[in-house]
């Protein structure tokens, strides 16, 4: 029997803008450069896979493909999805664990997930597990930090209305104080129906995040995200001793190896693994599993096209994060029903790509056969 082969690949690197202001303690979001990677094999079957960035190392992650990657990606059998990933892994290992060298991986490795779910005619969330056919959604949108007090509860009242089951909030004011009254004052216009998710993003020591943890008790909050810099396991770790909050880490990890330690050190109760970021949909299932033997919940960052799948394939995924990503550039939308985030039912990732759209916001590209 003929082996089918990789025999050409196309990477186009997209800038994106945001269409909300998008500012958290230590960053703004600039813009989205999101390289898209389109595979073709020998036997006529595509994949189309991407990643991203918010602001910078767009161009790094085209030269990690175009140098390094690609060129041992051609005349693959793109059925081995394992061996490529372990393959490219090893290739690029003295620059692994690494943001740029995952973002790369994963424009990869999803493309190969999207061709293997076509080539046997399966939407994603049902190859990958199945193990739901929907999952709860929470939306960030409405939580930036520059937002001033009332705009928050406007936004939570509207997120509510809008159909959501939960919203997320920047915190990390320069006064705790600030960050009680904000949050006192969505939970009050909410109820206690509503799920209330909060977000650091690595902006604390140790003790701040335990005195802040402490103050925000009472609130009845989901989770408290990324409370300090995410390499610091020994500190997330004397934090799950003192919080009375759950702590979510992940969407700053970039290898199965990060989760791991964590989970062995109980250092969090909520894995946030971003399937970008750790390399693809490979190590996404792999942490994802480890997680669930842990006994803990993931609830994966952004990317919610891609994540809802993934969310609905394995058992231990209890929410998708909203913030819309790729509407100038795909024509589906994320499909929300009774606070429920539905999977696409078409073979693939379910991602309709709006090629003349993506060829009009190009800023670099490259091919290789």
């Amino acid at each position: 029997m003929k082996i089918t082969r990789i025999e050409h690949v196309q990477v186009d690197l997209v800038a994106l803008e945001p269409k909300t202001q998008r500012c958290d303690a230590i960053q703004s979001f600039v813009r989205q450069e999101t390289p898209i990677l389109r595979l073709r094999c020998s036997d006529g079957s595509e994949g189309v896979g991407y990643s991203y960035t918010i602001g910078t190392g767009g161009s790094s992650i085209m030269a990690m493909l175009q140098d390094h990657l690609i060129p041992r990606l051609i005349g693959q059998d793109p059925d081995r999805i394992e061996a490529i990933w372990r393959d490219l892994i090893f290739h690029t290992h003295a620059t692994h664990v690494g943001a740029i060298t995952s973002l790369a991986m994963a424009a990869i490795d999803t493309a190969l997930w999207d061709r293997r779910s076509k080539v046997l005619g399966q939407p994603l969330w049902k190859l990958a597990g199945g193990a739901k056919a929907c999952v709860p959604v929470y939306t960030t949108e409405g939580g930036w930090l520059q937002l001033d007090e009332a705009e928050l509860v406007a936004q939570a009242l509207a997120a509510r209305t809008q159909g959501f089951a939960g919203s997320k909030v920047k915190i990390g004011k320069p006064h705790l104080s600030e960050d009680v009254q904000r949050l006192s004052a969505v939970r009050a216009a909410v109820g206690a129906g509503f799920e209330l998710m909060v977000d650091a993003n690595q902006s604390f020591t140790l003790s701040e995040a335990v005195r802040r943890a402490r103050a925000l008790d009472g609130l009845h909050l989901a989770w408290l995200e990324e409370p300090m810099p995410a390499d610091n396991i020994a500190a997330h770790q004397q934090l799950c001793l003192h919080s009375p909050i759950p702590i979510a880490v992940g969407e700053s990890m970039y290898s199965c190896g990060q989760f791991a330690d964590y989970l062995e050190a109980r250092a969090c109760q909520i894995v946030q693994v971003d399937v970008a970021r750790v390399g693809g949909i490979t190590p996404w299932l792999k942490v994802a599993h480890l997680a669930e033997c842990h006994n803990i919940s993931v609830a994966p960052h952004f990317l919610m096209e891609l994540h809802v799948s993934l969310a609905c394939a394995v058992p231990n995924a209890p929410w998708v994060e909203y913030i819309p990503q790729l509407d100038d550039i795909a024509q589906s939308r994320l499909q929300i029903a009774k606070g429920h985030a539905l999977p696409p039912q078409d073979p693939g990732l379910g991602i309709d790509w709006d090629w003349e759209q993506i060829h009009a916001r190009r800023i670099a590209n490259f091919s290789c056969s």
